[in-house]
């Protein structure tokens, strides 16, 4: 029985470095091919960041884990929570407007409400094991 949580082989805190650097990346590319000068491209790599850094924080300090990635699942919801500005723009009809915004809040949505259940399922697994 495995003693940890895993998903396609990853501890959560890797899988939270990748969807970190993930999201960094995302928000890099969209900024530069979008040619924006707005902040708000770069909001999936700001919510990267902490991500990345909670989780290598919980790896090399296993007393801290349990805080440390609590942190970082609700990184992950207001990641899902944000995105779901999407529906805004489909109820006023401008949906899609601004592709490169809309395409950020769709990847959010969907990135976000993954990666949290991934986040309780090891949660609900520790749990069960008393990890």
């Amino acid at each position: 029985m495995n003693k940890e949580f895993t998903f396609l082989g990853n501890s959560m805190e890797n899988i939270s470095m990748i969807y970190g650097i993930f999201l960094i990346v995302w928000g890099i590319v969209v900024t530069i091919l979008s040619d924006s000068q707005s902040i708000t491209s770069l909001i999936p790599a700001i919510f990267g960041l902490p991500i990345i850094i909670l989780s290598f924080f919980a790896k090399k300090f296993p007393d801290r884990k349990k805080l440390l990635m609590h942190i970082v699942v609700l990184i992950g919801l207001i990641i899902f929570l944000g995105g779901l500005d999407l529906i805004r723009g489909l109820i006023q009809g401008n949906i899609f407007v601004n592709l490169w915004a809309s395409s950020s809040k769709f990847m959010m949505i969907i990135s976000g409400l993954v990666f949290t259940i991934l986040c309780i399922k090891s949660f609900i697994f520790n749990r069960k094991n008393k990890l």
